[in-house]
């Protein structure tokens, strides 16, 4: 992304709340678009991410959060579990990497690692694209701050 490392370790550490935000918007949008296309179509109250868990990564060459997204409650079981680290790395004088590495665990078993193979990866993909995307482009932009 087109901030220094610095300037974006700085903005990436004033974020806390917002980042949950972004991450419960990425999350609901692409779950959205899977329920439309699911056998019982749109369910509401459905597609909430109730627990976002962040814990601080940052040392002095890097600087990150790990993350875990999670339905909790009813239906829970029903959605993937996330858990990732967000890194953000030096990438030249006035750049740097945003990088989400993680694994998530599809639900239901064998029934769901085969509807993962099918469907879900591509939700999953989807979802973490939209997040790292609001992301970067709030660590890119001097109104961060303010975010």
């Amino acid at each position: 992304m087109e901030a220094g490392f610095e300037v974006a370790r700085v903005r990436l550490a004033k974020l806390g709340s917002w980042l949950v935000g972004a991450s419960n918007e990425a999350y609901s949008e692409e779950v959205a678009i899977l329920l439309r296309v699911g056998p019982a179509g749109a369910v509401p109250g459905l597609s909430r991410l109730a627990e976002i868990r962040l814990r601080d990564l940052t040392n002095d060459s890097r600087a990150g959060l790990a993350l875990r997204w999670e339905v909790r409650g009813p239906g829970g079981r029903l959605f993937p579990v996330l858990d990732a680290d967000v890194t953000l790395a030096p990438d030249g004088e006035d750049s740097a990497l945003l990088v989400l590495e993680g694994s998530y665990r599809p639900p239901g078993g064998a029934l769901g690692a085969g509807l993962d193979r099918v469907l879900l990866h591509r939700v999953a993909s989807a979802t973490v694209r939209n997040f790292l995307g609001r992301v970067a482009g709030v660590l890119a932009s001097p109104l961060a701050g303010a975010a």
